[in-house]
């Protein structure tokens, strides 16, 4: 099997996300399942609001930079914060800059047949459940394949050591399951 090259960050620029705790979990279980995976941060490719009026100038520097990531990768691993029951600005902003073709390129060619694995984190009691609708929803117009298994932690400012572990063995199950979720369908579109 083709080992798949996977994309995670989270949505949160943030230095003490807990988001970005999620990610290396994430990324650990699509590395368990064969996967080879990229792990960023948007804090640094920092992009302007998007704008019409900017694009028609030209993408900026950063997006083409993450259009390039996002090119050379099979799928994503997301770990989405939820602010007021959606989807956060940095995350939705990088989605819509990304999804702006370039000269010569196909519209969605960044997203298209590309698989997607969600997780997210949340002081709250249902781990941020209610913004994962909205980032599915996104996702699923610009093409992508998102996998049904997701993994939601509540109560997530108590919920990691102080290695960034899940304490909690279900959790950092579920978490690893989304990216190994992931891999297998992606092994089977990249066959």
């Amino acid at each position: 099997m083709p080992a798949p090259k996977l994309l995670a960050f989270a949505g949160s620029a943030r230095s003490a996300s807990l988001n970005k705790r999620l990610v290396p979990l994430l990324a650990a279980g699509a590395s368990s399942a064969g996967a080879q995976v990229t792990q960023i941060d948007l804090r640094d490719f920092e992009l302007p609001l998007y704008d019409g009026d900017l694009e028609q100038r030209g993408l900026p520097e950063n997006v083409l930079k993450l259009k390039q990531l996002f090119k050379e990768h099979h799928g994503l691993l997301l770990a989405c914060p939820e602010y007021n029951s959606s989807i956060t600005p940095l995350l939705k902003n990088t989605l819509d800059w990304v999804s702006r073709p370039a000269p010569g390129e196909r519209a969605l060619e960044c997203y298209e047949g590309k698989v997607a694995g969600l997780a997210a984190a949340s002081p709250g009691a249902i781990g941020g459940l209610r913004g994962l609708v909205h980032v599915r929803m996104i996702l699923g117009t610009l093409k992508l394949l998102v996998v049904p298994e997701q993994a939601a932690v509540g109560q997530a400012h108590k919920a990691f050591d102080e290695r960034g572990e899940l304490v909690d063995e279900k959790q950092r199950a579920a978490v690893h399951a989304v990216g190994a979720a992931v891999v297998r369908l992606t092994q089977k579109l990249i066959v």
